[in-house]
């Protein structure tokens, strides 16, 4: 059995579209899955890189082809009312859901991604939230000192893993990135000859070029 890393931020559409996707591109494969909230602004910090949705024409493309790939994929996707929006609170419950030890489950991330991703409504909104806590039942407070650290842990271990996006798919010490990183990602999983080859390190390896100043 193979295990898998899957960070994700709620606040990335792709990261609904490649959670709703995954088992399907990984159908027939012996594999399990750590779920990893992290918090994509730290990774935009660390790297000094905006966001799609700081970008206006990115922002509009984003969503265009979200919305695209949803239909084309049969996974349902809305848009929330407000966009972008702060999504620690609903990674923090994440992890308040999860017994020491442990990520949280699947079934939790879904239900948190859904209230994001489907619906159209605001994610930040005070009695949607409260109405999903009640739902998810945590182990401890998501606002507790211990949820902070496990979410803070969780950025930082993905950090130093090279992880620089949502959502990031980690097989061994490779890492496949975004949406359309989940064929390359089943391939890798699956043996294929490709991974055997000088490709990955040889196209992964530094060279030089022009260096905006």
């Amino acid at each position: 059995m193979k295990a898998l890393d899957f960070w994700f931020d709620p606040v990335s559409p792709y990261a609904w579209l490649a959670f709703q996707r995954l088992p399907e591109a990984l159908a027939g494969l012996s594999y399990s899955v750590s779920y990893r909230p992290i918090v994509f602004a730290a990774l935009l910090k660390h790297y000094a890189h905006k966001g799609p949705a700081e970008i206006e024409p990115k922002r509009a493309w984003t969503f265009r082809q979200v919305h695209w790939l949803g239909q084309r994929h049969g996974i349902a996707i809305e848009t929330p009312e407000r966009h972008p929006f702060n999504p620690i609170a609903l990674s923090r419950l994440a992890w308040a859901t999860a017994p020491e030890g442990t990520t949280p489950s699947r079934h939790a991330c879904e239900t948190i991604l859904r209230h994001v991703w489907i619906g159209g409504a605001d994610a930040e909104s005070a009695a949607r939230l409260a109405a999903l806590r009640d739902q998810l039942a945590p182990r401890i407070d998501p606002a507790s000192d211990e949820a902070k650290q496990r979410l803070r842990a969780a950025t930082d271990g993905a950090l130093a893993r090279g992880v620089f996006g949502v959502p990031t798919l980690g097989i061994d010490d490779r890492l496949f990135w975004g949406f359309d990183g989940l064929d390359m990602a089943a391939a890798c999983v699956r043996g294929d000859a490709w991974f055997s080859g000088p490709h990955w390190d040889r196209e992964g390896a530094p060279r030089a070029g022009v260096k905006r100043a």
